[in-house]
Formats: C-alpha cells, structure tokens, sequence
C-alpha cells in the first residue's frame, strides 16, 4: 500500500465524524450548515439575519455615490441615497445584495455590483455571576451556553437558576427560567436556548447571607449560608453547637426587621415543639437574632 494511501486512512481513523452524519454526507443529503451544527460549531456568518440597530456598509460599485455606512432603524428600515427607504430586517446581507441590485437594475443601471457589510451585530447583555458580564454580539445563532462561554463562564457565586429577559414583537416582555442543574449535570439541550437579540441574561449572584445565634448554645455567634439554600431556625442552632443543658428551649426568640420599615419584630418560639413535631420549623432572613434564653 502506497504511503499516501496508509495516511490518508490514518487520518480518517482520527476524525470525529459519526458513520451517520458521514453517510448522510457523502449521499448528499446533509446540508453544511446541520454538520456545522453536529460538530457543534456555530453556523455560517453568511446564514445571520439583519436586525435593528445593525450597522450597515454599502458599497455599489458602478455608483459610487451610494456607497455609505447606515443603521438600521427600529422599524427594520434604511434610507439609502438615491434609492430611500428599504426594509432590510430579516434577510441576510446576501439577500439585501440582490434586493438592492433589482432596485438599481429598475432605476438607474444594469448588473450593478452591490456589497453588503455587517459592521455592528445585535447584541444581548448578559448579567451577573460570569467572569465578564457586558454585551455581547450575536454572530449566527448563538445559544445561552455559548454566550456564558463568551462572558468568562459562571462564577462560584452563581445561583441554580438562569433568567432571560425577552421583549415580544408586541411589546410584552417575558422572563424565561433555566435550571443551572438540569442544563449542565443533566445535559437536557432543550434548556440550551437560541438567543434573540436584545436579549438580557441574568445569572443572579448567590449571596452569602448572615444569621446570629446568642445565648445558650455550645458556640454562639454569626451563622452564614448561600440565599439559594436557605436555613432554618434548627440548622442555625445546630450549627452554634446545639443548647446547652441549661437552655429554656420554650422561650426563644427571633429578632427580625420588617422588610422596607426597619421596624424590629420579635416572633416567640417554642423549640421543644418543632423538634417535637407539632409545630413546623421556621426558615430564617438576613439579619435574624436568635436569642436562646
């Protein structure tokens, strides 16, 4: 066997094509841009769809009076020299091309030769517990896990739950929640949406939160745990060592601040009851002092 030959076949070996996706291939029958997909790459800059707020360069070649550089408006629309006001949102640069040539082939010259550059891409913003939170632009489709990758990756601060913010054609705006755990240890890619531009994602930062456990316990003092998790009034004692024998357990208290007013409330507790059963056991707020007399 020729040494070609011998390495072509090594590289074949090496080549993480699926024998489906090859078969398909070699048939005909797979376009680029779903291999593209299954190779998970994203798809062509060619496939992007022109939105609002694009920055567009025109160039014609034949008239070099129309070149110029023109956002696109809320509307989807451009006023262009010459020509005036041309809807352009949702067709490719290629299809905006051949659109602009027919107009010119119409009213001023045959076969002009028209570009189209994407200088500026829509963007999304991506919020919170990621390494670089800031605006990021949407070159082809471009899903939420690609995007957390753009923006440095989530932080150990990350809370369980992604929101993306989205505003409708009709205006209303709509709040998408996405499980961290389910989208990541699960690996349900339905989770794994596409954006749309103007999209917010918002990755809420897991705050350390702060309780305070005095008075007959083995190890008095500040308790803290993530807002995500949550601790009630027995975890809390149970991580201030528990009581003491001498600990009057039906005569806690709780010392909370009443959301917006500042104002102090004391709720009465009677320990023995929720280690007994008969009463449930209370989940604790920032800032909580719980006096064990």
């Amino acid at each position: 066997m020729r040494k070609s030959q011998k390495k072509r076949m090594s590289d074949s070996r090496h080549r993480p094509i699926h024998g489906a996706v090859l078969a398909l291939l070699l048939c005909g029958f797979l376009p680029a841009s779903i291999l593209a997909k299954q190779e998970g790459q994203t798809l062509p800059v060619n496939d992007y769809k022109i939105g609002t707020k694009d920055l567009l360069e025109i160039r014609v070649f034949e008239l070099p009076e129309l070149n110029q550089t023109v956002r696109v408006a809320e509307d989807g629309s451009v006023s262009l020299a010459l020509i005036g006001k041309v809807t352009v949102a949702g067709l490719t640069s290629q299809e905006l091309e051949k659109n602009l040539a027919s107009i010119l082939d119409q009213k001023y010259t045959k076969g002009a030769h028209v570009t189209v550059f994407i200088k500026e891409y829509q963007k999304v913003a991506v919020l919170g517990a990621v390494g670089k939170p800031g605006n990021y632009e949407l070159v082809g489709p471009t899903t939420i896990l690609q995007v957390i990758s753009q923006a440095g990756g989530l932080t150990a601060e990350a809370m369980k739950e992604i929101y993306v913010f989205r505003q409708g054609p009709d205006g209303q705006k709509t709040r998408i929640v996405i499980n961290l755990v389910d989208l990541f240890t699960r690996g349900e890619q339905t989770l794994n949406i596409d954006l749309q531009p103007n999209d917010v994602v918002n990755i809420p930062v897991d705050r350390t939160l702060t309780v305070y456990v005095y008075g007959e316990v083995k190890s008095p003092g500040a308790i803290q745990f993530k807002q995500s998790q949550k601790i009630s009034l027995l975890q809390a004692i149970a991580q201030a060592g528990g009581p003491t024998e001498w600990a009057a357990k039906s005569r806690v208290t709780i010392t909370r601040k009443a959301g917006g007013t500042g104002k102090e409330m004391k709720i009465h507790v009677n320990l023995k009851d929720i280690i007994s059963g008969k009463t449930s056991d209370i989940l604790l707020e920032e800032g909580d002092v719980i006096i064990i007399p």
